[in-house]
This record gives C-alpha cells, structure tokens and sequence, in this order.
C-alpha cells in the first residue's frame, strides 16, 4: 500500500500519468504546471504536474514556473484525492486556497475535463485514513 502523500505515491502518480494515452493527448496543445502544497504548521509536501505539448510529469517538490498553485491542509488533501470532497466544494468552504493565474487553468478545462479517472489505481493502493 502506498501511504498518501509519500514520494512513492507522488512517484506512483506520475507512473499513472504516463501510462494514459488520453493524458498525453489531452496535453498535446497544452503548457501548464499545476502546483500542489498540502501544509499542516512546519509539515508541507509539495508537488507539481507539468502537461507540456504531448508530455506529462508528475514530480515532488516546487515548479518555480508553476501557472497556478493549490494549497491545502491534509484533511483536505486526502477528503479531495479520495473523491469525499470535490475541490470546488473545498475552495468554497475556504478549505483549498488557488494562486497564480486561474485563466490559464480554465482555459485548458475543456481539454481535461472529459478525461477518464487516471489516478483511479492510484487511489485504490492508497493506505485508508487510520
């Protein structure tokens, strides 16, 4: 099992990305890095996923040329990548925070919203919450 938010899983993340032909497909006109921050006080884990013209990467740590940033605590993290909570519901309840330019990310919306669940095995080899 992979223990959430764990090198491991960001690595298993990024192994699920390659492996989706509709993940490339759907970057082959994009360029957009999307960072992740999930903080607990001193506690943060950060990654970032890079769709750039046909190519996808999923990797630990900041993108200093991230187009927009989410920022969560663990809670969040783990009610959103468990599909308990949506992240629109999360940032309306002031729990997830956005940075950067939202345009950008809207603006490529259509061309990741009809992709099916990627990270689905990801999730499943997900140690449950204690």
């Amino acid at each position: 099992m992979l223990r959430h938010l764990s090198l491991e899983w960001i690595a298993a993340l990024d192994e699920a990305a390659q492996a989706s032909p509709a993940l490339h497909e759907a970057a082959a006109d994009l360029d957009l890095t999307v960072q992740q921050v999930v903080s607990d006080g001193d506690d943060e884990v950060t990654w970032f996923v890079r769709l750039r013209r046909g190519e996808v990467a999923i990797r630990a740590g900041r993108a200093e040329d991230a187009d927009v940033t989410f920022t969560q605590d663990r809670a969040t993290a783990r009610a959103i990548a468990d599909g308990e909570l949506s992240a629109q519901a999360a940032f309306m309840a002031g729990r997830l925070r956005t940075g950067g330019d939202l345009t950008r990310l809207l603006a490529h919306r259509e061309a990741l919203a009809d992709l099916d669940d990627v990270f689905a095995d990801v999730r499943a080899r997900t140690e449950p919450v204690a």
